[in-house]
C-alpha cells in the first residue's frame, strides 16, 4: 500500500486571467479531496475540461500534506 499524500481540487470564477482572486469566494466548486496526486489530477482535468468554455475558470490542485506535514515531503516532486 503506498503512503496517503492528500489532494484537495477545488475552483472557481476569477476576477481576471492576471491573478488568482475569485469573483465569489461563496461560489467556489469543491471537487474533493483525493488520497494521490494522480487521482486528484484526474478529478482537476474532468473539471477543467467540464469548465473549458469559460475562460475565468480555473481549478487547482492543493498539496493538502504539505500543509498536515510542511517538511515530511520535501523531495515530493509534485
Amino acid at each position: 500500500m503506498s503512503e496517503q499524500l492528500l489532494h484537495l481540487v477545488f475552483g472557481g470564477e476569477l476576477q481576471d486571467l492576471e491573478t488568482n482572486e475569485f469573483k465569489d469566494t461563496s461560489k467556489l466548486d469543491i471537487v474533493g479531496i483525493f488520497p494521490n496526486y494522480q487521482q486528484a489530477y484526474a478529478a482537476w482535468k474532468n473539471a477543467a475540461q467540464r469548465t473549458v468554455d469559460n475562460a475565468h475558470m480555473r481549478y487547482f490542485i492543493v498539496h493538502m500534506h504539505r500543509l498536515m506535514e510542511p517538511h515530511a515531503h520535501d523531495g515530493d516532486s509534485h
